[in-house]
């Protein structure tokens, strides 16, 4: 356990030591926030308004911005969770590049106790940042309009904590056959352009042809961006009934958002998306041991 604690603690002082690396991935979210609230708010805004207005109701300010606010924290949230966790994991390619990774095959340190401070180093770095991230989009929505409940709160930084979780293990596996730099930018950059589409942040699932969402119900992400959807929204849900919006209505708007999520037009609970959440997470680490056993054995062989 000494050895694991100070190879965590020694990938951690890395990341952190490294301040264009962390001020990138710190930024990033704080950017998305400034660039969603000055394009996609008044587009979102707009789009609803209409949309409720249509059926003649009128809606007030603060509850459009509520709704507003909490689809685009919902969003920052489930990207920054994961392409977070890319750039945090690049410390494990950094050590090849180094050669600081030869160093550790040569000293007494057991290969699995090296594998897992690189997972923990990665985890721990990127809830730091998400976090910190949470605390702005958190700032942005009591701007726009606030609706959430302590427990809301606790709900969205415990669904923050599983998609990190998530990304972590998935950048786990996807950086660990890695061997240059070059190829950690290439994956990343490839990711953090994808992976927003792939989970529904940038778009909602529901905007996409029938097909489509289909193939999409497939991936966990989409699940995780549901769950901080349901939690970020769920005060403003709770307002518009109390002011009595047709129940039809209100389940529309949850669809159009992703908060229902459906798969082959059956509606998944919530309880099922942090079961399929929880299996991604164990499935990755799986295969994170699995490559990390199988490159061991090749060493030895």
């Amino acid at each position: 356990m000494t050895e694991l604690f100070a190879l965590t603690k020694r990938n951690i002082k890395l990341y952190f030591k490294d301040k264009g690396m962390f001020f990138t991935s710190l930024i990033t979210p704080l950017i998305l926030l400034v660039l969603y609230g000055a394009f996609l708010a008044n587009i979102y805004e707009q789009s609803f308004r209409g949309a409720l207005e249509a059926y003649g109701i009128e809606v007030p300010d603060k509850l459009i911005g509520g709704l507003v606010g909490g689809q685009l924290v919902s969003s920052i949230l489930a990207v920054s969770c994961v392409t977070v966790a890319f750039c945090s994991n690049l410390i494990m390619v950094q050590d090849k590049t180094s050669g600081a990774r030869k160093d550790f095959n040569i000293t007494p340190v057991k290969p699995g106790i090296l594998a897992m401070s690189y997972f923990l180093s990665t985890l721990a770095s990127t809830l730091i940042v998400v976090f910190v991230a949470a605390v702005a989009c958190f700032a942005y929505l009591s701007y726009m309009g606030w609706y959430l409940t302590v427990a809301d709160v606790a709900a969205v930084f415990l669904d923050a904590f599983l998609l990190v979780m998530f990304g972590t293990a998935l950048s786990s596996v996807v950086v660990f056959p890695l061997s240059t730099n070059g190829q950690a930018s290439a994956v990343g950059t490839i990711i953090s352009a994808g992976y927003g589409f792939i989970c529904g942040a940038y778009m909602p699932v529901a905007s996409f042809s029938e097909g489509l969402q289909q193939v999409l119900s497939f991936f966990p992400g989409i699940y995780g961006t549901s769950l901080l959807r349901n939690h970020a929204l769920r005060g403003v849900f709770e307002e518009m009934e109390n002011k009595n919006f047709p129940a039809e209505i209100v389940e529309s708007i949850k669809d159009s958002v992703d908060c229902n999520i459906y798969f082959f037009d059956e509606k998944v609970a919530l309880g099922y998306m942090y079961l399929i959440l929880v299996i991604s997470i164990l499935v990755a680490i799986g295969l994170y041991v699995g490559l990390h056993t199988l490159s061991e054995k090749r060493k030895i062989y």
